[in-house]
């Protein structure tokens, strides 16, 4: 893939990933108009993912510094009461005592049905994004969620209430996410909205949630990924893509509260319908 390419497709990730417009079907339906061929599969489109999942902890770095150390205060007292019931004979001790632990745990609990589906439908989801037609389609039924997502009441639950249902029904969100069309972040946020989390829990959590899902998908697509098929100079072009997606990824991050708590979806969801329609069109008439 030429540089200039890379830079294209670096910026529709960067922008598209986090405000709720599908970076996988902005990138499907730019490949095929353009042309573009990484001759890769889906390695490209995961490493412009991990480019923004940098974003995120550099955006969210303090909530993730907190959430590895509960992390691994969570194995700790684990054990812990493992030891205390068999050797001492004494009760369990309760291990998720803090919101931090409870926002491990919910992330955790999300991310199941999400690697489920992830590995379940990998053939059916590379297979919708070499065509141009199924994302349009998934566009359009994107806008109406993001339309239904203006609409829907101001929650209360954080971290510290959220039920572990809850967090499945959103993990299930992200895992139909995963289809090129259909926005990650505008999904997630919708179910969060949904299950009565608060407009700016809903943001924090749809794009920290959104860490092991990309770890996940860079495990599988690397597992089948042969070295050889990258010269040097292809491998330089897709760093740079993913670079220019974790900044402009960055400043996206940035303006979510904001659209989010303002309810400002609807001028996404008309921009899906308008790309949504040419990406179909064009799909008939090509």
């Amino acid at each position: 893939m030429e540089l200039i390419k890379a830079i294209i497709l670096g910026l529709i990730q960067g922008l598209a990933e986090f405000l709720p417009i599908s970076s996988s079907g902005h990138l499907a339906i730019f490949k095929h108009v353009l042309q573009f061929d990484t001759e890769t599969g889906l390695l490209f489109d995961v490493l412009l993912h991990l480019g923004t999942l940098a974003a995120v902890f550099v955006a969210f770095r303090k909530d993730i510094f907190e959430l590895v150390k509960e992390g691994f205060s969570i194995i700790g007292g684990f054990f812990k009461s493992v030891y205390l019931c068999l050797a001492k004979r004494q009760r369990w001790q309760p291990v998720v005592t803090t919101p931090y632990r409870r926002f491990v745990m919910l992330v955790i609990v999300s991310t199941i049905p999400t690697g489920i589906m992830g590995v379940l439908l990998k053939d059916v989801i590379g297979a919708a994004s070499a065509t141009l037609l199924v994302p349009g389609i998934l566009l359009l039924l994107n806008g109406v969620q993001l339309l239904v997502s203006d609409h829907l009441a101001d929650g209360k639950l954080t971290a510290a209430d959220a039920s572990y249902p809850k967090a499945a029904v959103v993990g299930v969100a992200q895992g139909v996410a995963t289809f090129p069309g259909i926005s990650r972040s505008g999904t997630t946020i919708t179910a969060c909205l949904a299950c009565g989390f608060s407009r700016e829990f809903a943001v924090k959590y749809s794009f920290i949630m959104s860490i092991p899902a990309i770890l996940g998908a860079l495990v599988l697509e690397l597992l089948d990924f042969s070295p050889e098929l990258l010269s040097a100079s292809e491998i330089v072009n897709y760093l740079t893509g993913t670079v220019i997606a974790g900044l402009v990824g960055y400043v996206c991050i940035k303006t979510m509260l904001v659209i989010v708590r303002g309810k400002k979806f609807k001028y996404f969801a008309y921009y899906c319908f308008a790309m949504g329609a040419f990406a179909v069109m064009f799909s008939l008439l090509a």
